[in-house]
C-alpha cells in the first residue's frame, strides 16, 4: 500500500512539475529578426491594450491620410485603412470620393504625407475616446504646404479594433 501511495505521489509531483515547466516555456516567444534570435515575453492582453490601440490609431491615420498620385496606391491604402475602421470612416471616404478629392490628387500630381505626433487615449470608459495629433505635408509641383492634423473619435475594442470618427 505504501509503495502504491508513493507511486501516485511521485506521478502527481512529476505532472505538476512538467505542467509548470510548460507554462513557463509558453510565456516566452522567440523572434527571428535579421538573422538574430530575440526573446520576448508573452503578457496579458490588458497590459498591452493601450499600446496596441495607439498603434491601431496610428496605422489607420497613416493609411487614410497618406496619398500618392497613383490610383492603385490610393485604393490599396484606403482599403486597408477602411478595414481598420467602422462605417463612419467609410462615409468620410465616400464623401471625399464623391467630391472628387482623390481624382484631384491624381490629376494635380499631389503627394500627401502624414506624420503622427501623439495619440491621447482614454481607456477609463468604453468605447475608448481618442484624440490624434499630427502633421500633414502636401507636396504639389509648385509648393509644399504643412498643416496641423487633429482628429478625434472612439475606438471600439473587441476581438479586433474598430475606429469611429
Amino acid at each position: 500500500m505504501a509503495v502504491l501511495v508513493g507511486c501516485f505521489g511521485l506521478a502527481g509531483y512529476a505532472f505538476y512539475a512538467a505542467s509548470s515547466l510548460v507554462g513557463k516555456a509558453q510565456q516566452r516567444v522567440y523572434i527571428l529578426s535579421s538573422g538574430k534570435v530575440l526573446e520576448a515575453l508573452a503578457s496579458d492582453r490588458r497590459e498591452n491594450l493601450p499600446v496596441e490601440a495607439r498603434d491601431h490609431i496610428r496605422t489607420f491615420h497613416s493609411l487614410f491620410f497618406t496619398l500618392d498620385p497613383d490610383e492603385k496606391v490610393i485604393s490599396g491604402n484606403l482599403g486597408r485603412a477602411l478595414y481598420l475602421a467602422d462605417g463612419s470612416a467609410r462615409r468620410v471616404y465616400e464623401n471625399l470620393k464623391e467630391a472628387g478629392y482623390y481624382d484631384n490628387v491624381i490629376s494635380a500630381n499631389v503627394s500627401q504625407r502624414v506624420t503622427i505626433d501623439s495619440v491621447r487615449l482614454d481607456t477609463t470608459s468604453w468605447p475608448f475616446y481618442f484624440r490624434c495629433y499630427g502633421e500633414e505635408t502636401i507636396t504639389r509641383t509648385t509648393s509644399v504646404v504643412t498643416r496641423e492634423l487633429l482628429t478625434e473619435g472612439y475606438l471600439s475594442v473587441g476581438r479586433s479594433c474598430r475606429i469611429g470618427i
